[in-house]
């Protein structure tokens, strides 16, 4: 069976990989699966009711959800299957952002997963002008509950209509309509087509260590950005076991609950994840200690594909089993890759991870790209710490004169809707301008090294690449943030949130007196601020004298998506996080 439209991973899973417990989701404390045949029933079941209720080709559904579930995936190929489209949303912008893409995408019908997000919808509701009805995954009051429309579809009379409707789907239709967190201005919606996603599943997924209809992942990254929903895609085409994992702060026990082969992640949460674990390693004492930093510094030596030689890989055995094992425990036991995305990784991460025996695997792509430009893979020798991979079958990387990458393929959007203007502004002869700046070796391994839009320059005249900067200066245990500044100025500077968790326990560690609540008098303690100046110290060692961090001010305040500082991706609003701390930038360059 040929897949052109993303509907079709669905009948082909049922067709050739139908499998008991393809989607599993929790719910009150117990795993629920759905059956490949039951997700492809109730899919059609959606079909029928929505268009019952008058909803045709080409008309947009709102998606809101603050957790990946079955449903979400149950009502995307209900609405994908009518030629409509899915406007997925981020359950954690404001309700004002709500409004605005849901007036300017124009949708008809929005689907939320709880009361929460319901409440913050139903409070801009008024102002939404074609929003004729919201269906709730949760048994909310005063919402009407999705399963209605299973019962409604379930009962309609129009299952000919529907095929019809499906039938008539072109792969280079319209499929989703997806707004970019953006870190300055309003959101801009990327229209992708079935054949662009279509084409980066399939092409991502020879990359990847699956075995069809033997593997099982665990989905937790927002299934509203398109990383993760092309990747559910991928698991659809594989008849992999999908579990959603319940929250963020749950990961750990789902982990062990679910022990799947493979995951996807962004850099600061395996940042996270390796900070816990060797703070655990402070914990330890005599032997075991020496033994637990014995290995973590081998482990972060590790190349791939025996370049340490034999000696190397001999003690690697001895890490692996004596140290190694246990983190693999701790994450499932049966975790061999995890799919890195969204911003870039540090290489001591993607070392010490796969040295453990948990292949981190970093890949390069936007929104607009569907996602994946390029990836990284094991087998073929296509695996190079530092990269982000080599670039995709089908897709054509080029590099600008000023160092930008330009990216041509079937995987580049079909435009910002409704903004032709700014679709122009990033197209040159069918080229996209990502706005990143790299380079691609000899062996055509592409490295990412800044943002165009970020670089700046001191008053000295030289150029500042603030995201390698940070990137470094991130291994610090102490900063959980840090955003370097110093445009116009002689010299960088930065801004850091602490790592509060990590310094509470360094306080009692360390016998310091000092309230562990209080913020504002964690970041003026002297002690503190003189170890966060000595990993700088260290860490300026990598850099020119021109580039290195000169001084900071501590934050007292958690950067989050909520207050405004980080994009739903994680990524730093440059121009907020500046605002909100000019008073610092001010201390600091006065």
């Amino acid at each position: 069976m040929e897949i052109t439209r993303l509907f079709d991973f669905l009948s082909y899973q049922r067709q050739v990989l139908a499998r008991p417990d393809a989607l599993n989701t929790k719910y009150n404390g117990e795993w629920k699966a759905t059956s490949s045949e039951t997700f492809y029933q109730q899919a059609h079941q959606i079909s029928s009711a929505l268009l019952e209720m008058g909803v045709q080709s080409g008309d947009k559904i709102g998606m809101i959800s603050s957790n990946n579930r079955t449903e979400w995936c149950i009502v995307d190929m209900g609405v994908l299957q009518l030629g409509a489209i899915n406007v997925p949303i981020y359950p954690t912008i404001t309700a004002k952002d709500y409004e605005y893409i849901l007036n300017h995408s124009e949708s008809l019908y929005c689907f939320v997963s709880d009361r929460e997000v319901y409440e913050k919808l139903v409070a801009v509701q008024k102002n939404i002008k074609g929003l004729k009805g919201i269906f709730c995954f949760d048994e909310i009051e005063g919402c009407t509950h999705w399963s209605s429309l299973l019962e409604q579809g379930a009962k309609a009379k129009n299952q000919a209509d529907v095929e019809k409707l499906k039938a008539a789907v072109k792969p280079e239709d319209l499929a989703t309509i997806i707004y970019t967190s953006g870190t300055t201005g309003v959101p801009k919606g990327v229209m992708l087509s079935h054949s662009n996603i279509v084409f980066n599943s399939l092409n991502t997924s020879i990359r990847l260590p699956l075995v069809k209809g033997k593997s099982t992942a665990l989905s937790f990254l927002p299934v509203c950005h398109i990383f993760e929903r092309a990747t559910l895609y991928v698991y659809y085409y594989f008849g992999v076991r999908i579990f959603f994992a319940e929250s963020l702060e749950t990961i750990s026990d789902n982990l062990k609950e679910t022990q799947p082969n493979i995951m996807t992640a962004v850099p600061r949460l395996l940042e996270k994840v390796y900070d816990k674990i060797y703070a655990r390693g402070g914990e330890l004492d005599g032997i075991k200690q020496k033994l637990f930093y014995w290995a973590v510094n081998l482990g972060l030596q590790y190349q791939p594909y025996g370049q340490n030689g034999g000696w190397y890989e001999f003690k690697l055995k001895i890490a692996r089993k004596l140290i190694f094992s246990k983190w693999k425990e701790a994450l499932g036991g049966n975790l061999d890759l995890i799919a890195s995305g969204s911003a870039p990784l540090q290489p001591r991460l993607a070392q010490v991870f796969t040295a453990a025996g948990i292949t981190i695997c970093e890949g390069y792509g936007l929104t607009e790209t569907s996602p994946v430009i390029s990836m990284n893979e094991w087998k073929g020798g296509g695996y190079r710490i530092g990269t982000v991979g080599q670039v995709n079958k089908g897709v054509e990387v080029k590099i600008a004169e000023d160092g930008e990458i330009l990216c041509k393929g079937p995987n580049v959007m079909m435009g910002y809707y409704k903004d032709p203007e700014k679709t122009t502004e990033v197209m040159t002869e069918n080229y996209f301008h990502t706005g990143d700046i790299g380079e691609i070796d000899s062996d055509g391994f592409l490295r990412i090294t800044d943002r165009k839009k970020e670089m700046f320059k001191t008053s000295g005249g030289k150029y500042i690449a603030p995201a390698l900067i940070e990137g470094q200066m991130k291994q610090s245990l102490f900063i959980e943030q840090i955003m370097v500044v110093g445009e116009g100025q002689k010299m960088p500077a930065a801004l850091i949130q602490p790592n509060f968790e990590y310094i509470a326990e360094w306080l009692k560690e360390n016998n310091i007196e000092c309230p562990s609540d209080d913020l504002q008098t964690i970041c003026a303690n002297e002690q503190l601020r003189a170890e966060i100046q000595a990993d700088i110290d260290t860490h300026n060692e990598n850099f020119s004298q021109w580039e290195q961090v000169k001084k900071f001010e501590l934050t007292p305040q958690v950067w989050s998506i909520e207050a405004g500082h980080l994009t739903p991706t994680m990524k730093l609003k440059r121009k907020v996080v500046k605002e909100k701390f000019k008073s610092f930038i001010s201390m600091i360059y006065n």
